[in-house]
């Protein structure tokens, strides 16, 4: 029998993608006492090792509606969820609720003078919240750029070390004696009755009970849902010698973010590029990013330039998941996380898991469903 024809036993949930979303889902359900079974074709490829992690609902100036909701809710279950998987593993995530400051430039179109109607404001105040001058912000994050304004301040916001949470995240599932199976290529389904009876990959066909789908920017492979690569390029830069970190909360600008670690790294981020599966990092990307880097923080001229890398971010149209119920009845979706993958990843887990076990059907989850989609698909 060629290793294509070779049929697997029957596993009880199948989640085919074994990234940020198929870890943290199998961990949860595995916690509640599922058995998952994770199918990953490529670990290094998955969009948590080329993201910053930043945890930044508000400071992305999200507009109020579900997906700002979602995001806050996530976030908010971010010292429980990472201290979880902490004592499990009795590994550092490098979880730092630093707090986000997003810088105003002279020139920008934002609007600087705090009202109540500002999208920006009505939803933080409850956390605390508020704008900076330039002097308050000059006491506050001395060394900013001649054309910064002032910035907004969200002290709720924050950051994980997305690499240190891969490690994390791999080190629970294998702690929990979750098969994790690399090099799996899924190739398609086979259904019937409106189900999914199993999938066909590279290595024989696998059954389950139940199916998750979270692969990210490769989901279109498998479903007509209207998830697409969005490339990511960044960059690393190190404090040089001896000198403290220049800042301790993220600086978020304008298509730009400076994300400090505690090992004295500094994150810089990211292009947004509609180039399909397009790899490598350009010199037109890097430039970019370092002169918007340069702008907002002149200090940073002198730093090492340490490292460069490239990713895929799963974009969907309205750029919002799409989660939950699919065409089939026993297969579920988490995917089309985009900029917020790792943000969201508490909040998908417990969302998915209630669903795939019964136990409660989360009200945000209409508002993420792959049926506002298909008109499209």
């Amino acid at each position: 029998m060629s290793p294509s024809q070779r049929h697997h036993d029957h596993h009880d949930v199948l989640i085919i993608g074994g990234g940020t979303m198929g870890l943290a889902i199998a961990i949860e359900l595995a916690l509640a006492g599922a058995h998952p079974t994770v199918l990953s074709r490529n670990f290094q490829e998955a969009a948590l090792h080329a993201a910053a992690g930043m945890l930044a609902p508000q400071a992305e100036d999200l507009p109020p509606g579900p997906l700002l909701d979602l995001c806050c809710q996530s976030r908010d279950r971010y010292p429980t969820w990472i201290t979880k998987l902490e004592q499990l593993t009795g590994l550092d995530a490098g979880y730092w609720p630093c707090g986000i400051l997003a810088p105003v430039l002279k020139q920008s179109s934002h609007q600087v003078s705090p009202t109540l109607e500002s999208p920006i404001l009505e939803p933080a105040l409850e956390s605390g919240s508020r704008w900076l001058d330039r002097a308050a912000l000059d006491h506050q994050q001395p060394g900013l750029g001649e054309t910064v304004e002032g910035a907004w301040w969200f002290p709720a916001d924050g950051q994980v070390d997305n690499r240190a949470l891969a490690q994390v995240l791999r080190t629970a599932v294998t702690t929990l004696g979750i098969p994790l199976i690399e090099g799996i290529e899924v190739q398609g389904w086979q259904t019937t009755q409106g189900r999914v009876e199993s999938v066909l990959t590279n290595q024989g066909t696998w059954a389950g009970d139940r199916y998750v789908l979270a692969t990210g920017a490769w989901s279109q492979n498998l479903l007509p849902i209207p998830v697409t690569p969005r490339k990511g390029q960044m960059l690393a830069l190190q404090t040089p010698g001896d000198r403290p970190l220049p800042f301790s909360q993220v600086i978020y600008g304008d298509q730009i973010y400076l994300v400090p670690r505690r090992s004295g790294k500094i994150i810089v981020g990211a292009t947004s590029e509609t180039v399909g599966f397009k790899p490598g990092n350009t010199v037109e990307g890097i430039h970019a990013l370092l002169a918007k880097a340069l702008t907002l923080y002149p200090g940073l001229a002198d730093f090492e330039l340490m490292d460069t890398w490239w990713g895929y971010r799963p974009a969907t149209p309205d750029e919002g998941p799409i989660l939950g119920e699919s065409p089939w009845q026993n297969l579920y979706l988490a995917t089309g996380h985009y900029r917020n993958g790792i943000l969201l990843a508490p909040i998908t887990a417990h969302v998915i898991t209630d669903l795939l076990l019964g136990n409660h059907r989360h009200p945000l989850l209409g508002a993420f469903s792959y049926g506002r989609f298909r008109e499209t698909i």
